[in-house]
Formats: structure tokens, C-alpha cells, sequence
């Protein structure tokens, strides 16, 4: 054991091995009875590959963590395309379910949205993949989510969203139906549409088991998935029509965010319309908890629940984080799968009783775990998280709620400095960065990140918070931030740094804070309203309210400031007063801003108006901007340099000497 300054401990996770494991496997599915999924390959240009886990070949012993200690599942997993497919849509822009399978005379029939030119193509194994639906030279041309095939009619079914114009909000999205003989390729005409477009947003149809109806979801501006949406139920013609449809729940303030069709045709949903996302069958709860059985519907096609044959319904519920079960809807009991897992993403499939899912936890990455309802065992059978290094060097979280300046409750995972082979001097505490999520309607995961472990193996702390507004905790909770952000995110994150330099925890004067985009926007909001932070990280945010709020973003968040901060019309000056940009005389300390050149977002013209607004204020700071990139870095060497950069700002800032880190220029 060495005794050395926190922020100078030799550590085996560096950047690149950090960069390489970001990301995780998701939009799980089956074809036939084989699994398929989407994952990431970061080194690849930071392109989504679909990976298929083929049955055929004899399993290997798993080790008791991977099953209970029994035979591992059979097979292996192959990618099924090469560079440079990119299974990934860009339907709202963050997308959601981008493929759809179905097995034809005993091979599989694939239909994936291409990220590159957005159409829809289809591949069967053996030949190269070909397009069905056409593209358009109109602004964002065709998009395409949530593809469903429909062998019975030779059609794929899905949500379309067409480009009327050049601006960001010239658009419409309804359900559609695509012929899968490629008949659609050339042809717009040939594209069948199923709804109207009376609606803003829609979500993709789930089809009743007897064919006879369709229920999707529906929502317009100004509302956010999670403020209010309706459940529309429609007849399905025998000639593929939907009839009119009728609203069956749902409204302006109640956010359904899932609907499905039990096995005897009646309609399952999580609603929030008690407070908490629970599950409901036909407008009856099944399950009354203060859990979520939801969440945001950032992308479209998330599931949390997923009907099983015999009746019962595998579930992601929990309160913070989140676990993998099965509800039995006539005593309302839930039986939780067996293992290390302490949170689910939102994707499920289900085929018979086996239950497919994604679990993480914080002493392993995301592994796509399978359930056996009949016997109750969940094992891993792809994704397998494989230690990169010396697990000891993982941080260990601790899950705890703070006490905010109004006394209500903050929840947040702290993640001490941890080295198995360090130690730092005794009556100097640590140095902490304050890590904001996204969204803001979002949290933070309980899960193995190897980009924290990156800093707390080299002896910083970082306290992820999930601030008032954040999903898990209800709707009060979600709430809080209405009409309030950059206001109660910056308190709350404020607090709970100042409560672990009062407790000894942290070092008062050596605090920071990061986040990425609604996260970017609390870090630069805290750097330029309150004297808590040191320094700050600033990845690819909103900095001037007025702009974004116009037209400055994609149509989907275009009216999201409405419920955040305030109808623009009614309340303008608010939008000034709450903007960095307005406020750019007001940051004193050393800030890192990173920035992809491609974010049609949070676009690169905030950050350079803000920088405008800096310019010869003297204060350090470094901006790189990522040509290729968009909201979200993807790709492998992107992420090691900012990795690097970031913790050469804290070195530099804190008086840290990491072993190996090129020193970031600072410009004034």
C-alpha cells in the first residue's frame, strides 16, 4: 500500500480502456427462438452493430454469478452486419427501436433502420442487405422507427416521420405500412399510410393477438411523453386499415408510457395517473406500489413490461433503480429474478416464458440476461461483462439522500476515491466532482462506469445527483423542476457538494462540477450563479434559453422550455435571466467545453456565442469541438480526449499529478 496525494494513484483504467466499454447492448428481440440485440462498437466510428446469438453450439460452465451455477446457455453471438452499417434511428432524433425479425421457411427475415440514409432495408442472411423504403431530398427526408413484420399482409408497420420543409419543426410522423418487396425503394407513393398525422408524436402500433386492433400513443406540443399522452385504440381492417381511433386513457397530465395486449386480448399500460407509473389492464391497477413500472420516453419503442403466455407479465419496476421480475396481474405479486443486478434498461422481449432483458450492476457492465419463468433461473447469454481489469479498482457506490435548502430530499450515488493499492496522506480529504444527467428528465444509472472509475481509481470522488426533477421517484418528484430549471437542479446539486465538504467527505476547496447537455446546462448555470465548484466540465449544452427555445433545436424538445422554465411569451425575461450566455462575466474559474460539430441538439452555436460573450475576460478555459460527432460522443478516440482533457482541467485546478496525462492548454 502507497501512500500518495489523491489525484496522483497509478491506475490500470485509462482512457482508451474506458472509451472502449462505453455504451451497452439494447433493443433485445427475438427471431424464431434466436435473440438479437444492438450494441456498440466505439472503435468502430462509434457505429451500432446487430448481433445475433446463434442456438447451435454446446454451452460452457457458467460461473455462479452467470446462472446459479448451471449449465451455461448454448450458443454463441456473431455480428450479423459490417461496418459501416449502423443500425440506429433518428426518428426525434434520439431514436428508438430500429429492427424488427421474423423467421421465413427457417431463416430469419431482418428489416433495420440504416443510420446513414435513414430508410428501412432488409437482410437475409447470405445476401447483402437492400432498401424498402425511398429517400427524400425534403429537409430531414424519411425516417423510419419502430418497424414491425407483418408476414400475414407482406408488410412492415411502423412509425413514419417525413420532412415537410428546411426547419427542424417542418414535420410530420404517422403510422405506416412499408411492402416488403422492396416495391416501396423508389416509390413514395407506394408507401401506405395507416393514420392521419392529427397527431404530433406517435408511438409504433401493438397489434391485439387476434389481428382485430391496433393501440398506439399519441402526444402534441407543448407536452413532453412525460407530461401527457393518450392510449388510441383502432380497429384493424381486413383490408390492413385502421378505422378512427378512440382515446381509452391517458390525457394532459396523466403520461402513459407503454401500452400492450395480454395473451387474452385485453389492454395492459403504465400510467401515472396515481403518482407513480403502474400497471393497469383495462383501466384496473394490477399492482399499486409507489415504484415505476415506466419511465421518460426518450426513445420510442422502450419497454418496461412485456406480456408472457399463460398471463403473466415480466416488469423493470423499482424506485431509484430498478430490478427484472414477474407480476402475476391476479394477486398482484411480483417475483424478482435471482442475481447481481441492480438496474434493468428498458427493453424487454418475451417468447413463450423466457424473458430477455438488460442488467447491469455496479461490479459489471450491461450483459443481456435471459429469465426462465418456469424455473425462475436468469442467467447472461450475451454482452457477457469479462473484467478489463482488477475489479478491486472499481468504485463502490453508495446510495444516499440529502437534505436540500427547503428540506426536501435529494437521492445521489456517491463514489469515494478507491485504489487497493493507494492511500492518500490522513486530514486532506478529497478532491469531488458533482456529475448532472442529462435529460433533465432522466437519472442517473446504478451501474459500472468505467468513466468514473476512471477518476476514482486516481483518487477524485464523484457524486452523481439525481436533483429534483429527475424519473424514479414519482411525479411529485419529477415535478419539482417544472418552471424551475437552472433553479432547483443547481440547488440541489449545490447541496449535496456543500453537505460532503461539511460532513468531511470532500474538500470544500476542490470541487467541480460536469454534465452533458441538460446536465451541461446545470454545470454552466452552477459555475456562473454560485461560488460552490472550482472548475467546471461542460459537454454539449444548452446556454442561451431564448435561442434554443425558437429555433435552435429539433422538433421534439422544441416546446420543452414551456414546462421547464415558462411560456417564452409570458415569461421572456426569465429565459435572459436564467441563460449562461447572459451571464458570461459571471464565471471566474477554469471550464472545459466540449462540443460535437454535428449536434443538430444542443448545436455548436451556443457554446460559440458563449465563448463570444468570454472573450477577453481572462478566465482559462479549453473548447474542442469533435467534427463528426452529434449529441452524444460515440466514438472511441473522441471519448479518450476528453477523458484525458477533463482530467487534466482537475489536475491543473486542484494541484493533482496523474502519471501519464497530456497537460490540456488553457487559453484565456
Amino acid at each position: 500500500m502507497r501512500t500518495l496525494a489523491y489525484g496522483s494513484w497509478p491506475s490500470p483504467i485509462d482512457a482508451a480502456l474506458a472509451a472502449a466499454h462505453d455504451g451497452h447492448p439494447e433493443y433485445v428481440g427475438f427471431v424464431g427462438d434466436e435473440v438479437w440485440w444492438t450494441e456498440p462498437r466505439p472503435t468502430e466510428g462509434g457505429r451500432r452493430t446487430l448481433v445475433r446469438r446463434r442456438n447451435e453450439e454446446v454451452g460452457r460452465e457458467a460461473p455462479p454469478w452467470k446462472g446459479g451455477g448451471g449449465r451455461g446457455a448454448g450458443g454463441h453471438e456473431e455480428s450479423v452486419l459490417p461496418a459501416p452499417w449502423n443500425v440506429r434511428s433518428r426518428v426525434v432524433e434520439y431514436g428508438g427501436q430500429p429492427w424488427a425479425g421474423a423467421m421465413v421457411d427457417g431463416r430469419p427475415l431482418v428489416v433495420f433502420v440504416d443510420f446513414a440514409d435513414q430508410r428501412l432495408h432488409r437482410y437475409e442472411e447470405g445476401s447483402d442487405p437492400r432498401p424498402l423504403t425511398p429517400v427524400s431530398a425534403v429537409g430531414g427526408g424519411l425516417r423510419w422507427v419502430e418497424p414491425q413484420v407483418r408476414l400475414e399482409r407482406g408488410e412492415v408497420w411502423g412509425v413514419l416521420e417525413e420532412f415537410t420543409g428546411e426547419g427542424p419543426t417542418d414535420v410530420r410522423r404517422v403510422l405506416a405500412a412499408v411492402p416488403l418487396d422492396g416495391s416501396a425503394a423508389e416509390d413514395r407513393s407506394a408507401v401506405r399510410e395507416l393514420t392521419d398525422g392529427r397527431h404530433r408524436f406517435v408511438t409504433g402500433p401493438r397489434i391485439s393477438p387476434d389481428g382485430r386492433r391496433a393501440a398506439w400513443l399519441a402526444w402534441d406540443h407543448p407536452r413532453m411523453p412525460w407530461d401527457g399522452t393518450e392510449l388510441l385504440v383502432a380497429d384493424v381492417g381486413a383490408d390492413g386499415t385502421l378505422g378512427g381511433p378512440r382515446t381509452v386513457a391517458g390525457g394532459p397530465r396523466e403520461s402513459i408510457a407503454q401500452v400492450d395486449w395480454s395473451e387474452d386480448g385485453r389492454l395492459l399500460y403504465a400510467s401515472d395517473r396515481g403518482g407513480w407509473w403502474n400497471l393497469y389492464r383495462d383501466g384496473d391497477p394490477l399492482c399499486p406500489r409507489e415504484e415505476e413500472f415506466g419511465g421518460p420516453l426518450w426513445k420510442l419503442g422502450l419497454r418496461w413490461f412485456a406480456p408472457l403466455a399463460g398471463g403473466l407479465i415480466a416488469v423493470v419496476h423499482g424506485r431509484g433503480s430498478t430490478a427484472l421480475g414477474v407480476l402475476d396481474p391476479e394477486t398482484g405479486e411480483i417475483v424478482d429474478a435471482a442475481g447481481p443486478w441492480t438496474e434493468f434498461e428498458p427493453t424487454l422481449a418475451a417468447h413463450g416464458e423466457r424473458v430477455i432483458a438488460v442488467g447491469a450492476s455496479p461490479r459489471s457492465a450491461h450483459e443481456v440476461v435471459e429469465l426462465d419463468t418456469r424455473t425462475g433461473r436468469a442467467r447472461v447469454i450475451g454482452a457477457e461483462h469479462v473484467d478489463a481489469v482488477d475489479p478491486a479498482y472499481y468504485p463502490e457506490p453508495q446510495i444516499r439522500t440529502f437534505t436540500g435548502p427547503a428540506g426536501q430530499d435529494i437521492h445521489a450515488h456517491i463514489y469515494p476515491p478507491h485504489n487497493p493499492g493507494c492511500v492518500a496522506p490522513g486530514g486532506t480529504p478529497p478532491p469531488y466532482v458533482v456529475w448532472a444527467h442529462g435529460g433533465p428528465t432522466s437519472r442517473a444509472p446504478l451501474v459500472l462506469d468505467l468513466a468514473i472509475a476512471y477518476f476514482t481509481s486516481r483518487g477524485i470522488g464523484v457524486a452523481e445527483v439525481d436533483y429534483g426533477g429527475s424519473t424514479g421517484y414519482g411525479r411529485a418528484y419529477r415535478d419539482r423542476l417544472r418552471e424551475q430549471w437552472g433553479v432547483v437542479d443547481v440547488e440541489d446539486c449545490a447541496a449535496v457538494a456543500l453537505a460532503l465538504a461539511d460532513e468531511g467527505t470532500a474538500d470544500r476547496a476542490r470541487l467541480a462540477i460536469r454534465g452533458g447537455s441538460a446536465g451541461g446546462w446545470t454545470a454552466a448555470v452552477s459555475l456562473t450563479t454560485t461560488d460552490v465548484y472550482a472548475c467546471g466540465t461542460i459537454l454539449y449544452p444548452i446556454l442561451d434559453l431564448t435561442g434554443w427555445g425558437t429555433d435552435e433545436t429539433h422538433d421534439f424538445e422544441s416546446r420543452y422550455l414551456e414546462s421547464l422554465v415558462g411560456p417564452l411569451a409570458e415569461v421572456p425575461a426569465r429565459y435572459a435571466q436564467r441563460s449562461p450566455v447572459a451571464h458570461a462575466d459571471r464565471l471566474t474559474v477554469p471550464f472545459l467545453l466540449l462540443q460535437g460539430l454535428d449536434d443538430v441538439i444542443c448545436p455548436p452555436a451556443q457554446c460559440e456565442r458563449f465563448l463570444a460573450r468570454m472573450a477577453g475576460r481572462r478566465v482559462p478555459h479549453a473548447y474542442i469541438a469533435f467534427e463528426g460527432e452529434g449529441h452524444g460522443f460515440r466514438r472511441a478516440e473522441t471519448m479518450i480526449r476528453v477523458l484525458e482533457s477533463e482530467l487534466s482541467l482537475y489536475a491543473q485546478v486542484f494541484g493533482l499529478h496523474p502519471p501519464g496525462i497530456p497537460i490540456l492548454e488553457l487559453a484565456e
